[in-house]
């Protein structure tokens, strides 16, 4: 979906000021709201796309005027409605420390295995499709129509657009491949981009034409 998490290229919000010594955490309930998300996950209720696009479905002033863990407290407190964990709907039972723990070991990797051959291979020339999908997908607005060169070929996972399905309904976990692409900042920003600038966008093999 073209929402407000997706700002890339957008005039207007001013300038990025990173915080020296930024914390991990400014408050204890962040730490708390990442530990739910992480341990909800766990329970199968969802998977990692339908809890991205939970955060990028906020309304606008919400997800605007929220910060980083209050917006991932707000998509979760939507996804444990929806999947009725909060109304006692869904019949979970207690993880142990050690069923936790190799979850989340396992979540460390998405790597997929697939029969089909990579369509591109490093160096290859490719334009990045100009899609508009109602729905997630990882593909950032300001790369679309533009092409970049192949820079890496990641190997294969989950293609999140057809993963982010409504709660409920079966997704197409068919995986795809991922390449690094590294677009020019001048194609990017236009002729005032500063020439030595190159943005690498990690892309899904669909997102994905040969450029002409």
């Amino acid at each position: 979906m073209n929402g407000v998490h997706d700002v890339g290229g957008m005039q207007c919000f001013g300038a990025v000021r990173p915080e020296p010594d930024e914390p991990v955490f400014h408050a204890e309930w962040e730490g708390r709201v990442l530990a739910l998300t992480l341990a909800t996950g766990a329970l199968g209720a969802w998977n990692i796309d339908q809890s991205r696009s939970a955060r990028e479905s906020l309304p606008p002033a919400v997800y605007l005027s929220s910060s980083y863990y209050r917006i991932w407290f707000e998509a979760l407190e939507g996804l444990l409605g929806r999947s009725g964990l909060l109304d006692g709907g869904f019949a979970a039972r207690a993880r142990t420390w050690p069923e936790m723990k190799s979850a989340l070991d396992a979540s460390n990797s998405f790597a997929r295995e697939t029969d089909s051959p990579p369509q591109f291979a490093v160096g290859d020339r490719v334009r990045a499709r100009m899609i508009h999908p109602a729905g997630h997908t990882r593909l950032p607005r300001f790369v679309r129509g533009q092409v970049g060169t192949i820079v890496l070929v990641h190997g294969s996972q989950v293609f999140p657009d057809r993963d982010a399905v409504p709660i409920g309904e079966p997704a197409d976990q068919t995986p795809e491949w991922i390449y690094a692409v590294e677009f020019s900042g001048t194609d990017l920003w236009g002729p005032d981009s500063d020439p030595t600038v190159t943005v690498c966008v990690d892309a899904w093999e669909p997102y994905l034409e040969a450029a002409s």
